[in-house]
């Protein structure tokens, strides 16, 4: 059943263990880290806010929050970022807003870890297994196409279909296409996936492995249209009691904006109304027990389906899902400094199992992955 409105202090609290289990940092936990550098900036020049959508907006907040404060991906080098405009101290927004995102990182795998995330937290928030609604529209090859296939359309079927509709996809064919899609007379309305490049055609195609092979239920949706130039490659939308409460996709042009080199990126945006009491101040975050290291695709795929499995344990663990290079991975273990690590390569993913070592004898333990989670809950 919905909601009229969360505790800001439970969304904030779900938000950190979400971003915590998925491999997101927090943006508030870097910018307080780089304050004495922190600079305000304005809004890039030729980025007019106002056009933008309601999501874009909120994205592009962030972005700028990104670069004021000098946080930015390197090569090979991706940010797994989550962001939310609740703060610890002071008093809760009516709308809430938490957002994922993944910048630098340019495969499948990273919109993939997006969506785990945020549907991991609408699951926690709403108690109900929210409808994930998926499409793509492509690159920009893909989209030129598809806005000359969509103004063909309305030409040819000028006679018989809405005249407000009709009028306009004379000014924007995407929102003349959204308006036949609210008005349920878009039976015959091209598809984008028939107009797919090859480029955009095996992404899509890679995305949909990776939340079939960790078990994430989806529909594809051949309506699910994001308007604007904002938007790029797949779009995705979450819905509970057929009310949208999230919506993302990947957004490279805007990101570039913001970076002075060219970046990819992806996220999601999820929007709800919270209680207005005041947020309660932070806690120190306890020290991490467990880091989980990850090597290949198979190792990858299972750490996503074994995320959730570690949040309901309540298992201090961290774990960097979308970092490929090991070294990166390595770095951030000893940033986090934790008495135990994690360790699942090809050989480990396909036996179902993982390492457990003892950082400070280098004791290893192989243990199986069915009941793991219980099995490092004893070591807590």
């Amino acid at each position: 059943m919905q909601r009229d409105a969360f505790s800001a202090e439970d969304v904030l609290r779900k938000a950190h263990a979400v971003g915590q289990y998925y491999g997101f940092t927090s943006l508030s936990a870097l910018a307080a880290a780089s304050r004495g550098t922190a600079t305000k900036t304005a809004y890039p020049e030729n980025l007019v806010i106002d056009s933008l959508d309601q999501t874009a907006q909120s994205i592009a907040s962030f972005l700028k929050q990104c670069r004021d404060n000098g946080i930015a991906p390197g090569l090979g080098k991706p940010l797994f970022l989550w962001h939310t405009n609740i703060a610890p101290g002071r008093a809760a927004p009516k709308q809430a807003t938490v957002q994922f995102h993944a910048i630098g990182a340019d495969r499948a795998i990273a919109d993939a870890v997006v969506i785990r995330a945020l549907r991991a937290l609408t699951q926690d928030l709403f108690k109900d297994e929210p409808k994930i609604r998926i499409n793509t529209l492509g690159d920009k090859e893909t989209r030129a196409r598809f806005a000359r296939e969509l103004g063909n359309f309305f030409k040819k079927r000028a006679a018989t279909l809405p005249e407000d509709c009709t009028n306009c996809a004379k000014r924007d064919v995407f929102e003349a296409a959204d308006l036949l899609i609210e008005r349920a007379c878009a039976d015959d309305l091209p598809a984008p996936t028939d107009h797919l490049s090859d480029a955009s055609r095996k992404r899509f195609e890679e995305l949909l492995e990776y939340l079939e092979m960790t078990e994430t239920p989806y529909e594809l949706a051949p309506c699910l249209i994001s308007r604007g130039a904002t938007w790029s490659e797949t779009c995705f939308e979450f819905k509970v009691n057929d009310r949208v409460v999230a919506w993302g996709s990947r957004y490279n042009d805007l990101a570039r904006a913001f970076f002075k080199t060219p970046v990819t990126a992806a996220g999601a945006v999820l929007r709800i109304e919270t209680a207005t009491d005041k947020v309660p101040p932070a806690k120190k975050p306890s020290r991490m027990r467990f880091v989980f290291v990850h090597i290949g695709e198979e190792a990858k795929r299972t750490s996503i389906r074994l995320a959730e499995e570690f949040k309901r344990a309540h298992v201090p663990l961290a774990q960097t899902i979308g970092l490929e290079s090991l070294s990166e991975q390595m770095l951030h273990v000893e940033k986090t400094n934790p008495p135990y690590m994690l360790i699942m390569g090809r050989k480990e993913a396909l036996e179902g199992s993982a390492v457990l070592r003892n950082r400070e004898t280098q004791e290893d333990l192989i243990l199986p992955l069915l009941g793991l989670a219980e099995h490092l809950k004893d070591l807590v």
